[in-house]
């Protein structure tokens, strides 16, 4: 009976995953590049409609040594 061959298996998981994980890379790049409505998450302050229509947060006046 012929033994399993562990090694080959080890390496077509590290060839699955290498594959895997270089197709998200490739997904994540093209969403950043093609933004689409799909993709928006709530609440993103880049992406929100709601937080482009308040105006911009005001910075209080420091006050002056005098007055």
């Amino acid at each position: 009976m012929a033994t399993p061959n562990y090694g080959y298996e080890k390496r077509q998981k590290e060839l699955a995953k290498k594959k895997k994980k270089e197709e998200k890379l490739r997904e994540k790049a093209n969403r950043k590049l093609s933004p689409s409505s799909d993709g928006l998450a709530p609440g993103d302050p880049e992406t929100d409609v709601a937080s482009l229509e308040h105006d911009a947060p005001t910075v209080p006046e420091l006050p002056t040594k005098n007055g």
